[in-house]
């Protein structure tokens, strides 16, 4: 499979979430996948957890229930582990469905809601960080 070029930042759907043109930020020192998520609760029925803030556009307070998670461990950038909650969905970047696995993290501070490590970007993508928006832009000229 030929990979694509992504840059350091770009826009990307993620289907199942019913999330639109949310901002990544592509990280190759990450290993996993993140996405802002606060209200992170595991109840009988689930891991309940809200995604974004009141700060973006799609933020609808709505909760989202997930049957199937896991517990990961993840070394943050400087160097501490902690334990967070994981969950499979998809991502659109590219005009294309790829699975993904996302960590929930609480990225309030951070610039981007999203983040897209090693794990998801080996084998399909080369970064060039001098580029950005090239899946945005693309997307939008197919139209």
């Amino acid at each position: 499979m030929k990979k694509k070029i992504i840059g350091r930042l770009d826009k990307a759907n993620f289907p199942e979430l019913n999330l639109k043109d949310i901002s990544i930020k592509i990280d190759t020192g990450a290993y996993t996948s993140s996405i802002h998520c606060e209200n992170i609760e595991e109840k009988e029925d689930g891991l309940h957890c809200i995604f974004l803030d009141q700060e973006h556009p799609e933020y609808d307070h709505k909760p989202f229930i997930f049957k199937t998670y896991n517990k990961i461990r993840v070394k943050s950038s400087n160097g501490i582990a902690q334990s967070r909650y994981e969950i499979k969905s998809n991502i659109e970047i590219f005009g294309k469905v790829y699975k993904i696995s996302l960590s929930l993290s609480n990225r309030k501070e951070m610039k981007h809601p999203v983040l897209l490590g090693r794990k998801f970007l080996n084998k399909k993508f080369i970064v060039d960080p001098e580029l950005q928006n090239l899946s945005h832009n693309t997307h939008y000229h197919e139209h």
